[in-house]
């Protein structure tokens, strides 16, 4: 299994609250839920032929 990079987040608690009352619907933990969300994001990401290197915030 590979290892797991910690890193820290800093959350408003509306957020915060958004996404553990989510990750409770899912019956995932909040931490669980924002690394699922992030990888369905990232799929996405590739699905459509972005990637890293083509950041649209680097055009604007």
């Amino acid at each position: 299994m590979a290892e797991k990079k910690q890193v820290p987040l800093r959350l408003s608690e509306k957020l915060y609250a958004e996404i553990a009352a989510w990750a409770d619907d899912d019956f995932r933990s909040v931490n669980g839920q924002i690394e699922y969300l992030l990888t369905e994001c990232v799929k996405k990401r590739k699905k459509n032929g972005s990637s890293a290197d083509g950041d649209e915030a680097d055009r604007k």
